[in-house]
């Protein structure tokens, strides 16, 4: 049944390319030479993640792992401007993490997020002609290509976001405690593993007081390594201010209390120091089957263990005995627990993670009045010559790597340049050579 538990999932998420603009120009009667009309591409559209606080898991992402948003419409004649690409919608319950795949690093702490987040941009639309024409080429012949997609493999985990957490090793009763005094109806049974997937439950203690409790899955050493389900019941914790340690006061499992709560509170400092210094209660769970003689010694025994430091409180869940000073004594403990351990920081600038780089427009085309004669042109030609010094040797290099990078010299060879032929750049003329 592992792998119904859902707090972590794998997904692809893709923006929407921008569309191209369009070359074309009015044609008109009794107008013989119309002006460029192309219109720009629309632009793509964007990965957009939300909170939906009816969601408590990520198990949707388990059935569908690609998300892509709509490309952006090419441009059209006229002036018609080509239809943006649709947003992608990606609905997360409160307390996601979204962190890059590959490096594990947090990109967004959605925590309890109100507005929308945008992770990855559409491509904006490219210009149509008609942005390009200028006193020296009134008719330009090129457009501007929209910009590229941007895509991603990104994880998501959930992180429930509680002010209480219970923890404790398997069968101690924290389903129980939880259905008891909260409004959460978690499956009971007696068995190890019952509950994968942690439950919310509100606690209302009257006069507008109460907090949020979270069952957290059953604990078992070895959980920091990553043995069975531990590792991942571990990530709900972090979000927790206070803990409850429930444990099996009446040892129906033969096990020790004392042991219990020192290896589980190894885990938690193996996972994460922080989490060893949170705020913390022991709850003695199941008083109701123990002998009257044998109740206080038990007790008494974990009191001279853990308090002052470790308040213990014994209970039982089953018959109610203690509950309310458990409760009354975390809500005490959660008014002065720090509130910084809720929301994580982003450890990669969204800028550079989803950096783009702009292509500009050109055309290589050969020319139709003179023979051997070839013309490079466009926006991303004008950039270049804006900030290279073609009579300075450096700059001559820079200008022919330049050629190359940018598939200008593939071009003139796929139009049929030869040895001696001229290559006009708007006012520089050159003589090709293989």
């Amino acid at each position: 049944m592992a792998n119904l538990f859902a707090d972590r999932a794998k997904i692809f998420v893709r923006s929407g390319k921008g569309g191209d603009g369009h070359v074309s120009f009015r044609r008109e009667l009794y107008v013989p030479n119309g002006g460029p009309d192309g219109g720009d591409g629309g632009d793509g559209g964007d990965v957009v993640f939300v909170i939906d606080k009816g969601l408590n898991t990520l198990t949707d992402f388990k059935n569908i792992r690609k998300y892509k948003a709509g490309d952006g419409e090419e441009g059209g004649k006229r002036r018609c401007h080509g239809k943006n690409g649709k947003d992608v919608v990606i609905k997360v319950p409160p307390g996601t993490v979204i962190k890059d795949f590959e490096t594990g690093k947090v990109i967004i702490d959605m925590a309890d997020r109100e507005e929308p987040f945008i992770l990855l941009s559409g491509g904006r639309g490219g210009k149509g002609n008609q942005h390009y024409a200028t006193s020296t080429m009134q008719a330009p012949r090129y457009a501007q290509p929209g910009q590229p997609a941007l895509e991603k493999t990104i994880t998501l985990e959930l992180k429930m976001i509680a002010d209480v957490g219970l923890v404790g090793f398997p069968s101690v009763g924290k389903s129980t405690i939880l259905s008891k005094v909260s409004n959460a109806r978690p499956k009971i049974a007696d068995y190890h593993f019952t509950t994968l997937v942690p439950n919310l439950g509100v606690v209302g203690l009257g006069e507008g007081r109460g907090f949020v409790m979270a069952d957290i899955p059953g604990i078992i050493e070895g959980a920091a390594e990553g043995v069975g389900l531990g590792l991942d019941f571990l990530r709900h914790i972090e979000r927790t201010r206070v803990l409850l340690h429930v444990v099996d006061a009446a040892s129906v499992e033969g096990r020790d209390p004392i042991k219990d709560i020192d290896a589980i509170t190894e885990e938690l400092r193996s996972y994460s120091p922080q989490l060893a210094e949170r705020p913390t209660i022991i709850v003695a769970n199941k008083l109701d089957v123990l002998p009257a003689e044998e109740k206080d010694k038990i007790i008494q025994k974990l009191k001279d263990r853990f308090e002052p430091d470790i308040p213990v409180i014994p209970i039982s869940a089953a018959t109610g005995e203690g509950v309310k000073d458990m409760l009354e004594t975390a809500y005490k403990m959660l008014e002065t627990a720090p509130m910084d351990v809720m929301e994580f920081t982003p450890e990669i600038s969204l800028e550079e993670y989803t950096s783009r780089v702009e292509e500009l427009p050109y055309t290589v085309e050969k020319s139709e009045d003179e023979d051997g004669v070839f013309l490079v042109e466009g926006p991303r030609i004008e950039k270049m010559l804006g900030y290279t010094n073609l009579e300075d040797n450096k700059g001559f290099k820079f200008f022919q790597d330049f050629m190359v990078k940018n598939g200008i010299i593939d071009e003139l060879k796929a139009l049929g340049i030869e040895e001696g032929d001229t290559v006009r750049v708007y006012g520089w003329e050159f003589e090709y050579l293989e």
